[in-house]
């Protein structure tokens, strides 16, 4: 037996089992180590080669998951790989000789995937019970991979659905603010704000269970979900700060929706994604209906002080998908 390779096998398959595991069943876990550092260094190489290009970056998701399960099988059939290599246990039944390194990957691969019987097989004693265990990784693998990928597919389709319901009110921050005023006051956004801050909440629990998801970007701005978190949350911001109180929403109901965007921001980590070095501009109160009464534009300047690295935050994700904050045309100070 060479116990090198049995060593480097064990150690391969347990780190792959691990990753794994702590990627498709550990909700609150995100990304594996091994996941979360071949995603991020994935989507800054895929990122710098598309140069924006909007129909190359929306293939960064599908890519990257696909990269993701094809990693993980190829560990893993690595792994059992230099298992069986270890030992002279495994039996050739069609000439008796020994085996190839070659021959070693067609075995394992065919217990990993489970095609039953070849033209091989272990000897009588625990490298029988080795390759019962070789079948079970595999079929463990097949199972909660298949369930991992429907999950995240999903979960990618709640996400622009949210996002079509955002951009069906408007298309940026100033837009929506005077589409929701009704003459006396913005009631109207009620029921709304309720169903967005559910629905986000929702999307919330997804990001953080499949970070992936961020890498899942829309080809046009009315189904992509960062440039409408933009949208509802400077809208947001302007109606708890920058119009008189008596015809405010419900505070209740714009705090809960707050939060959902601040939860939503605090998944940022475990994608790697980093908020930007430059303050977007405001463009509410220049946009603005002029029937709608506000406050005094220096207090609402002031207010907007204590928002920099929020408003930060949300321009780093927009430009992390290649497009630009809604309502400019990347005029950034």
């Amino acid at each position: 037996m060479d116990q090198l390779y049995l060593i480097i096998g064990i150690i391969i398959v347990v780190l792959t089992l691990t990753d794994f595991i702590w990627t498709t069943l550990w909700v609150d876990g995100g990304a594996g180590p091994l996941t979360h550092k071949l995603t991020s260094a994935y989507w800054t190489l895929h990122k710098q080669v598309s140069r924006n290009n909007s129909k190359f970056l929306s293939l960064a998701g599908p890519i990257i998951l696909v990269s993701t399960l094809a990693t993980w099988i190829f560990l893993l059939w690595a792994g059992w790989t230099f298992i069986f290599a270890s030992s002279d246990m495994i039996v050739d039944t069609k000439d008796g000789g020994p085996l190839s390194w070659v021959e070693y990957a067609y075995y394992a691969g065919y217990l990993i995937f489970t095609l039953g019987n070849g033209e091989f097989a272990p000897d009588d004693g625990i490298w029988q019970i080795v390759a019962i265990f070789a079948t079970g990784t595999g079929m463990l693998f097949i199972t909660f991979g298949v369930t991992y990928l429907l999950q995240v597919l999903s979960a990618v389709s709640e996400k622009r659905s949210l996002a079509a319901s955002i951009s069906g009110i408007a298309a940026d921050p100033a837009s929506f603010v005077n589409t929701a005023w009704n003459g006396k006051n913005f009631d109207n956004l009620n029921l709304l704000l309720d169903t967005f801050a559910n629905e986000l909440s929702n999307a919330v629990s997804k990001y953080n269970a499949y970070p992936v998801l961020h890498y899942y970007r829309s080809s046009t701005h009315d189904r992509s979900l960062p440039v409408n978190i933009v949208v509802l949350d400077e809208s947001l911001t302007f109606l708890q700060h920058g119009i008189p109180k008596d015809i405010q929403p419900n505070a209740l109901l714009m705090q809960e929706l707050s939060s959902s965007v601040t939860s939503y921001l605090d998944t940022l980590h475990s994608s790697s994604i980093d908020a930007s070095t430059v303050v977007p501009p405001h463009q509410v109160l220049a946009n603005l209906d002029a029937s709608i009464p506000t406050v005094d534009a220096k207090s609402y300047e002031k207010t907007m002080e204590s928002f920099k690295l929020r408003r930060r935050k949300l321009l780093g994700l927009v430009e992390m998908t290649g497009e630009s904050w809604p309502g400019t045309a990347n005029d950034l100070e």
